[in-house]
């Protein structure tokens, strides 16, 4: 158990190059979460829910981490600074780095079930510093998430994702919303129409200035041409 703890101590120093000493390490709020996660989801695997979620609530407190009892996190995650959120059918791999104020967030399940609603992280993914990672899509192996970014799609081993996705889906909200939307998220048809549609007015637009250049362009020409008599005429 010793040894284990400073192979983890170590994975951290190799990534953080903040810390001094192992006993710097031992202060991180990410140690401290990740540990009282390990009591908690042992207590959820073995049904003492309630038992879980106060173990939960205690470690949110004091380290501002909230990892659901029920997410599943492989060796050595380390989870830098902190408030950073972890639902609860989140799995997460070995040697995964986490920046602060990073959400691993569910999406609104279309079918009414809750199944698999949180994102898979594999081996050695990195999560920079308030991106957000929705739904039950997986990460793959060594890819990189950049700060701020919003991943709502699988992510290939390697690739590296950068930018914000949200778009306006220029639907109505009385026509998909109900009383309550979980997580804010809708589901993927009524998205679709509104990308589509800001590709239309995108192309529309474009086709609209290149006539009014081409008017402009006429506009002048034929003043040039008038102002070329008169000039003749004053000589």
């Amino acid at each position: 158990m010793f040894a284990g703890l400073v192979q983890y101590l170590d994975s951290i120093k190799a990534r953080d190059p903040a810390p001094r000493s192992r006993w710097e390490v031992l202060l991180y709020p990410g140690l401290w979460a990740l540990a009282w996660h390990r009591v908690a989801h042992a207590l959820f695997n073995a049904r003492l829910f309630f038992l879980a979620r106060w173990v939960n609530h205690m470690s949110r407190f004091l380290t501002g981490i909230d990892i659901h009892p029920g997410a599943s996190i492989g060796k050595h995650l380390f989870i830098d600074h902190g408030f950073t959120v972890i639902g609860e059918t989140a799995e997460i791999g070995n040697d995964v780095t986490i920046y602060q104020c990073v959400t691993l967030g569910g999406t609104n399940p279309t079918s009414g079930v809750g199944g698999k609603r949180h994102p898979t992280l594999e081996d050695n993914v990195i999560v920079g510093a308030g991106a957000q990672i929705l739904g039950p899509i997986t990460v793959g192996q060594r890819a990189r998430v950049g700060a701020n970014a919003v991943v709502t799609e699988d992510v290939p081993e390697g690739a590296t994702m950068v930018g914000p996705k949200a778009r306006s889906t220029l639907v109505k909200a009385e026509t998909w919303a109900k009383e309550f939307m979980p997580y804010g998220t809708p589901c993927k048809e009524p998205c679709e129409p509104g990308g589509q549609r800001i590709e239309d007015l995108e192309a529309e637009v474009a086709a609209l200035r290149t006539q009014i250049e081409a008017l402009m362009a006429e506009r002048d020409a034929a003043k040039n041409a008038g102002a070329a008599p008169r000039q003749q005429t004053q000589g």
